[in-house]
Order: structure tokens, then sequence, then C-alpha cells
């Protein structure tokens, strides 16, 4: 028996790396999935979860384990997670997270435990300039982008002075420095609340007094719905509330008719006319029972992306894996998609309307094109070639 299990042994260290590679392809999901922004987080599995039924539960032709955990929001215990992903579990790749706090985090234990990151959400400037990873692809956008559409759209209405409203942390932070580099207009006020805030009455006072020309808030999750709502009953409608991830498919549910008509910046929309999109919105209702969000779609392409490279290059190779991931050969729901030598994507932006659907749901509606095939500002920060 002694001499059997050698012999076992023996010939399975002999067995090419083909055959090795048919073990299954182990992806993290890292994502929050609990607490008040729990449905950002649910969306984004949710895409991640279609995508392998899409591909037939295979990822790159092989078997596939997906393992899907809560960051619970809070950065210590996602990087303990993260670690444990990769160290323990044997995560080929992560895909995760919804907020930058806990990319900040995780970047560091993901990628030096020889994992590779794809984010469906997070965008932190510092991972698209002088602190972006030949391991990290972002496959949504950088934090700047979607407010300076707005920025670029009130620019063009001849907005003179907008209020300027986020949380603070570092997408919030990243949100209002990517709508001042671009609005011409003065700025007549800027706040930052807690991650969290709740109850939006002291900030709306003040906005109030100011009587400013519009407002630009960035609020995720049931932050959004609460400033939305809190809006509406302040009487505020006058003044013209634009955002970026306040008003949206994770949203609209709770919000519903104080937030129609709101405009809004993204790179998607259900109703955007892009090859497999309309196919997507549909599956996704179908077996999710509500309409998606565009963390659904990140989600979605995160694992796309990844059955692209795993497809071509496999994953023993370490540079040619890269290699296959930076040419982002998929369909992204998204349409026009490539990534910059930072690894954040190029990519059309459009300003969008929360609508009411003929179905009785609420979503977001393209009506305008407003950057073509846009690039982040950070790129040239990057030292990655």
């Amino acid at each position: 028996m002694r001499r059997l299990a050698l012999s076992t042994a023996l010939i399975m260290s002999m067995l090419p790396l083909a055959a090795q590679a048919q073990e299954p392809l182990k992806i993290g999901v890292l994502l929050t999935l609990s607490g008040p922004p729990a449905v950002l987080g649910e969306h984004a599995r949710d895409g991640v979860l279609l995508a392998e039924k899409t591909l037939g539960d295979k990822v790159g032709g092989r078997e596939v384990e997906l393992i899907v955990v809560d960051d619970e929001g809070k950065p210590d215990i996602a990087a303990q997670k993260a670690r444990d992903l990769v160290e323990a579990q044997g995560a080929d790749f992560v895909i995760g997270p919804i907020f930058s706090n806990i990319m900040n985090a995780i970047a560091g234990p993901v990628t030096s435990g020889g994992a590779i990151l794809v984010s469906p959400n997070a965008g932190p400037s510092n991972f698209a300039g002088k602190d972006c990873n030949p391991d990290i692809f972002v496959v949504s956008y950088q934090n700047d982008q979607m407010p300076r559409t707005l920025a670029e759209h009130m620019n063009r209405q001849g907005v003179a002075n907008a209020y300027l409203l986020a949380p603070n942390y570092q997408a919030g932070k990243d949100s209002l420095n990517g709508f001042k580099s671009v609005f011409k207009g003065e700025v007549a006020g800027e706040l930052f609340v807690p991650l969290g805030q709740l109850d939006f009455s002291a900030e709306l006072a003040q906005i109030a007094a100011s009587q400013p020309a519009a407002v630009y808030a960035f609020m995720p999750g049931g932050m959004g719905v609460n400033l939305v709502k809190q809006w509406s009953q302040a009487g505020l409608g006058s003044i013209p509330l634009m955002s970026a991830f306040t008003v949206d498919e994770t949203t609209l549910p709770a919000e519903q008719d104080a937030a129609v008509g709101m405009l809004t910046g993204s790179n998607w929309a259900p109703d955007l006319q892009t090859p497999g999109n309309a196919e997507f919105v549909a599956a996704f209702q179908g077996a999710y029972g509500r309409v998606p969000s565009l963390y659904a779609v990140g989600g979605y392409d995160a694992l796309m992306l990844i059955d692209s490279a795993v497809k071509k290059a496999g994953t023993e190779d370490r540079e040619a894996l890269r290699a296959a991931l930076k040419q982002a050969d998929f369909q992204s729901l998204r349409g026009s998609f490539k990534f910059s030598t930072n690894n954040f994507p190029v990519q059309d932006f459009y300003l969008t309307k929360a609508i009411k659907a003929e179905d009785g749901t609420y979503r977001t509606s393209v009506v305008e094109k407003v950057f073509t095939a846009a690039a982040d500002s950070y790129v040239g920060e990057c030292p990655m070639k």
C-alpha cells in the first residue's frame, strides 16, 4: 500500500500544467452585504452570480468556486477576510469592494498574497495614480468621473454657483475634487458629513439659507435615500439637486416619486443601447425581481473580464495573465471599454434622469452623452506604462 501511494504521488507530481489547471478556479467576492449600504453589495454580488450563470457555471473554461464574503463595511475586518480568502482559501482573484476605504484596506493583503484584485465599483484616486498596481484592475470608473460629468453638464447649462455635499471619506473627497476640477462656476458652499449619516436637517438648512443655483451631492445607499426624501420634505424642490450614486436603481425603489426628474451622472443606464444590455436587464429582473444598477453591471463585467483573461492565458504565467486582463477582450454591457495604462477604464459617460417606467418600476434613463472615451485624470501619475 505504501508503494502504491508513493507511485500515485509521483504520477500526480509529473502531470503537465494543463492537467493541473483543471483544478477549480477560486474567486473571492468581497462586498458590503450588511448594514444600511448592503443593497449596493447585493447588486454587485447578483451581477457576479448572473455572469456565472451566463457562462454556464464555468469561468475561463474551468469549474469555478465563488466564495462570497461580507466585509461588514469595516476596513479592519475586510483586511482580515481578504487575507483569509487569499492565504487560507487560495483565491486566484478577489472581486470587490464597494467602498474606497475598504479598497485601501484590502489591496495590500490581496495583491501581496498573490491574487489579483478586480474592483466592480471602488475607484479611489490613489490607485489610479501613484499607487497603481499591475495586480489591481478597476472595471467601474475612477471616483472623480461621475461628478465631472455633472460639472460639465452644469457648465453647459451656465449654472453660476453650486453647493457641494458628500460623506467624509476617500470617495467623498474624490467626488468633490472631481466636480471642482471641471466646474467653472462658483462653489457656494461645501459640506462633508460622517459616512452613514441619515439626518440632513442641519445641512439642508444651510443650503436653504444659501439659495445656490444648484446642488451637487454624492450620497450612496441609504444616505441618498434619506437625503432625497428630506430634500423634498424641506421644500427645496426649486433648487436642482444633481448627484452621483445618490439616485440610482439601488435607491430609487425607496425614493420613488421624490427622485423622479432628478439628474445624475453615470457610465450606464438600463436603457443604454449597447450589445447585450437589454438582455442583461431582463435576465437580472427575472432572476432577482428588481432593476439592475451600475453596481450589478460592475459585478457582471468583473467576472466577464476574468473569464476572458483566463481563457486566453490561464493562471500559471502571471505576466501573461496580466496582459490578457489588460486586453479587456470581453463585451462590456457599457459598449466601448478599454483599460488605460493604470488599469482603470476608458469609457463613455452620460447624463441620466430618474423616471417611473411603464411597468411601474423606478429607474434611470439616458438623457445625453457627456464624455466619449474618457480616461481618468490621474493616469499620468501612474508609473506603469
